[in-house]
């Protein structure tokens, strides 16, 4: 069984940072592209950023390019997400993702359940 766990959200100031964590299990992760999601109220859920199975390639989201790193560790089987110079229109529920190949518009094999990320102004 699959499992990808999320940490790391809460609640931090406009100009914060925040690091997310996803931890696999289940999956032969050093195979596996792995991502991010997230999902705003009562907007589509949306690509923010994946890395490849070496982590050799990477790729972001237009809104956080230059304020987010996506990074991974294959010995922990756990990617993680800085989040750096957070604004109030990142806030949302941020989804780990992992798919052989991450594509940012379509859906990927395996979700995690998701950790809220709040920016205040």
């Amino acid at each position: 069984q699959v499992q990808l766990v999320e940490s790391g959200g809460g609640s931090v100031q406009a100009g914060g940072s925040l690091r997310l964590s996803c931890a696999a299990s289940g999956l032969s992760f050093r195979v596996y592209g792995m991502g991010w999601f997230r999902q705003a109220p009562g907007k589509e859920r949306e690509f923010v950023a994946v890395i490849s199975w070496s982590g050799s390639s990477t790729d972001y989201a237009d809104s956080v390019k230059g304020r987010f790193t996506i990074s991974r560790d294959n010995a922990k089987n756990t990617v993680y997400l800085q989040m750096n110079s957070l604004k109030p229109e990142d806030t949302a529920v941020y989804y780990c993702a992992a798919d052989l190949t991450i594509k940012p518009r379509r859906p990927p094999q395996y979700w995690g359940q998701g950790t809220q990320v709040t920016v205040s102004s």
